[in-house]
């Protein structure tokens, strides 16, 4: 029978077995993952490491996995185990990276994946190294807004892009003990850390940033209502990016965790075009086109909305098939450099 990374693929064209990950972290977003895998059945089989071996077990039991590690290495050292996702945060993600190609693993890194530029270019020689799958976590880069988007931009149904408006403002502060409150563990900012989804779906319709720069908002002082000194959250939470594309468009990214945003939650972003517009919620809730003749709805699809599903099937192909993920570690990469553009380090 023949062998597919130490699993027996079935023969007669049938389904090859499932793909064994283990989680290395069992924080929020660990959770989040699990309940995307579930709607994907037993093509991944999950398990879960934990520097708790109790967290790691009740990870197991909550979400239908199959083991539960005492510590990261203990799962790295399981022959069963095909890939990893690494979810802690992005200080730790090189490490884990490195060590998990070690072990002859593929890799789902969360994003931002590392902190500076010089660490995914050592990811990437150790990736070719172990001849394995790196996948940056860019959920956003899946979602069915960005493929509509891009579908919709291709098609010309607008014209040439002039300008581009991209909104994300909410008041969602983050608790004194969050980790993203410390700057080092978290890689940088609330922007950096969060907004990078932003930057990638401006970057990610078509036509290519060239130039870019931020902007930050005078911080609010400390004491003053709703902000840090009251909800805990330390972070610098808002900024304008300004950028010009390839084609000579430009446009603007509003990012903000301390701005409340119309009805608790409703953002819209508007792509102009010479010959229309394409108008759309932030999160992906639906799309507005007027690009000669009535305006038009189009759903772009709730049932995957933010993508996890398609980021795991998209990893399942490379692992299985050969070949790079679409959220490579070269196309994270394109998105760090500008991200060092915008904080005036490019």
């Amino acid at each position: 029978m023949p062998r597919w990374y130490g699993h027996p693929v079935s023969a007669g064209g049938r389904s090859p077995h499932p793909i064994r990950v283990a989680f290395l972290g069992c924080g929020y977003i660990a959770g989040v993952h699990s309940r995307h895998l579930r709607a994907l059945g037993g093509e991944v089989r999950r398990s879960y490491a934990s520097r708790d071996r109790h967290r790691a077990e009740s990870f197991r039991r909550r979400y239908g996995g199959d083991r539960a590690y005492a510590g990261y290495a203990e799962a790295l050292g399981d022959p069963d185990v095909d890939a990893v996702v690494v979810a802690v945060p992005p200080k730790l993600h090189l490490d884990l990276t490195l060590e998990a190609l070690r072990a002859g693993k593929h890799v789902l890194v969360e994003k931002p994946a590392f902190p500076r530029r010089q660490d995914y270019e050592t990811a990437r020689a150790a990736r070719d190294a172990a001849g394995r799958v790196v996948l940056v976590g860019e959920n956003d880069h899946y979602k069915p807004l960005a493929v509509c988007l891009r579908r919709l931009l291709a098609s010309g149904v607008i014209g040439d892009l002039v300008l581009g408006h991209f909104a994300t403002v909410a008041q969602r502060p983050k608790g004194g003990d969050d980790w993203r409150n410390d700057e080092d563990l978290a890689g940088g900012d609330a922007f950096f850390e969060e907004g990078i989804h932003w930057l990638h779906l401006a970057g990610s319709l078509g036509p290519t940033i060239t130039r870019i720069h931020g902007y930050r908002p005078r911080p609010a002082e400390p004491a003053a209502e709703g902000t840090g000194g009251a909800d805990g959250d330390r972070r610098t939470r808002s900024m304008l990016v300004a950028f010009e594309y390839d084609t000579g468009a430009v446009g603007a990214l509003y990012y903000s965790r301390e701005v409340p945003s119309l009805l608790r939650g409703l953002r819209v972003s508007t792509l102009f075009g010479r010959r229309g517009e394409i108008a759309f919620e932030s999160n992906g809730g639906g799309v507005l086109v007027h690009g000669g003749g009535r305006p038009r709805v189009v759903v772009p699809g709730w049932r995957d909305i933010r993508g996890y599903q398609a980021m795991y099937r998209d990893f399942v192909r490379a692992v299985r098939e050969g070949g790079a993920p679409q959220m490579s570690l070269e196309r994270a990469l394109a998105d760090h450099l500008l991200m060092e553009q915008v904080y005036g380090r490019g």
